[in-house]
């Protein structure tokens, strides 16, 4: 049973951490860029109702999950004769308590700034609104991008090692 409990863990953790990676990838790699081509209105417009559409049960599942179910992956793994995931699943800790921080401390404020700006009709400087978000948040959610990817990666190359029974 507790074997089953490490791999278990494990896997929803690399689970979890790559779908919220490839979130945070598809941003940097398809939705920033392409929003980058719009007009002010239509940036302002978007993001803001991406920043609300996010704050669903699947995506706090997924973000915070990913903190968490690797956290416990990390602590079940450090009981049984072998532990060598263990190094792989705490640095991919690491890299994704990176990834929400940077989310609470940056990204996060960021969206609020924007949607306290109030409704595009209401916004005199679109430009200004849009000067102030768009350079340091698309910076951020790249890092973050690369931070949970590699957590991902970590996490993938410990399930490796759990499953050929040296993890």
């Amino acid at each position: 049973m507790f074997d089953f409990a490490r791999t278990a863990s494990l896997i929803a953790a690399t689970v979890a951490m790559g779908l919220a990676a490839g979130l945070f990838a598809g941003f940097s790699y398809s939705v920033m860029p392409g929003l980058a081509r719009t007009d002010d209105r239509t940036f302002v417009t978007t993001m803001q109702n991406i920043n609300s559409a996010i704050l669903n049960g699947w995506f706090m599942t997924i973000f915070i999950g990913a903190l968490l179910l690797t956290a416990v992956a990390g602590v079940v793994h450090l009981r049984g004769p072998d532990r060598s995931a263990l190094v792989w699943i705490g640095a991919a800790f690491v890299l994704y308590l990176a990834t929400f921080l940077i989310t609470g401390m940056v990204n996060v404020p960021l969206n609020d700034q924007l949607a306290a700006a109030g409704g595009v009709d209401q916004i005199t400087d679109l430009a200004a609104i849009r000067e102030r978000f768009e350079a340091t948040w698309v910076r951020w959610n790249l890092i973050r991008a690369v931070t949970s990817t590699i957590g991902f990666g970590l996490l993938t190359w410990g399930l490796v090692l759990h499953g050929r029974g040296t993890g």
